[in-house]
């Protein structure tokens, strides 16, 4: 059975100096690639940094909630961001660091992202691969992605204006991979009502 989540956040970006931004997330659940990691409220923030040249890096982090103990997640990430005609790519390695997992639940990932117009294409490969296409229509976005090994996600989503914040509501639907048996992979299928509202002062850098 799919489980229905309302998620509601506030992203607070604290204004940058030089290359150096930070921001600061608020937000009921936290959901990454369709999937549920904290199932309750979470707190989130992280810094980057950003060159002329179109290198970047920076820390991201995270409560989560898994079985396995870890009760935190940080992330560690650089790239390097360019264009090729009219294709952005964008290439970079991310490190997973779960606090106190037991066994060990940190990962890491390199990825690939290209962007044409109002397309995009990434690509994450690591032990599981990730892939997904996006496109946005004006204020309308809408994605769909694959896990190896997980599953499939879809996301349609909407921006907008609310005073001093931009905001956003979407929705979002997870359908987990099944082994030959019928059970499932990893776990059951998800479906997420998202809303976020957004202080955007800096352009937070933020990999897939």
């Amino acid at each position: 059975m799919k489980k229905l989540f309302l998620m509601v956040g506030l992203l607070v970006s604290l204004p940058s100096f030089a290359a150096v931004s930070a921001n600061v997330s608020f937000t009921s659940d936290y959901i990454w690639r369709g999937m549920t990691q904290s199932d309750a409220p979470a707190v989130q923030g992280g810094f980057d940094y950003e060159s002329e040249g179109g290198f970047y890096a920076g820390i991201w982090g995270s409560n989560v909630n898994f079985n396995n103990g870890a009760g935190s997640e940080l992330d560690l990430y650089a790239g390097y961001g360019f264009s090729v005609g009219d294709i952005g790519v964008d290439i970079g390695y991310i490190s997973y660091e779960y606090i106190d997992s037991e066994p060990d639940a940190t990962f890491d990932e390199t990825y690939l992202g290209l962007s044409f117009g109002d397309f995009g294409l990434s690509f994450a490969f690591g032990d599981y691969d990730y892939t997904e296409v996006s496109y946005g229509i004006g204020d309308v976005s809408v994605s769909f992605g694959d896990y190896d090994g997980y599953g499939s996600n879809f996301l349609i989503g909407y921006g907008f204006s609310c005073g001093a914040y931009d905001c956003g509501i979407a929705y979002s639907d997870f359908s987990g991979d099944t082994a030959a048996d019928g059970s499932y992979l990893y776990g059951p299928d998800e479906d997420a009502l998202v809303f976020l509202s957004l202080i955007h002062i800096s352009e937070p850098t933020r990999p897939y």
